[in-house]
């Protein structure tokens, strides 16, 4: 149970950190590889201080990391946690599938139900 639990704290700081327009805009930067602090605030219209508050929400939930070198912070995609939205999506979808399959099936026995009277 707490690992379930667990579990679900850590999918929810994932999809926390997604849900943001902004963090996502950053994630499809950084798959492109590293990128420092002033790269990755570039294309946006904030204040650096607002911006660093997504880096941080990304650094928390562990879907980003970075390394500091003298003044240059620099971030890095971390894909091991993107697993847990993966695995979850896998998990929905997988539910709906069954669920669509006997729904199938079930309509399939109504068609034949009625055919055969």
């Amino acid at each position: 149970m707490v690992s379930t639990m667990a579990h679900s704290a850590v999918a929810d700081d994932v999809f926390h950190a997604l849900a943001n327009p902004t963090r996502r805009r950053v994630l499809e930067h950084l798959s492109g590889g590293p990128a420092t602090v002033s790269e990755l605030a570039a294309p946006f219209d904030m204040q650096l201080p607002s911006f660093v508050q997504h880096l941080s929400v990304l650094e928390r939930s562990r879907l980003v990391r970075s390394k500091k070198r003298g003044r240059v912070r620099t971030y890095e995609i971390a894909p091991e946690r993107f697993k847990v939205a993966e695995d979850w999506l896998t998990a929905r979808r997988e539910a709906w599938e069954g669920r669509l399959d006997r729904f199938d099936q079930y309509v399939k026995q109504l068609k034949e139900k009625e055919s055969g009277s």
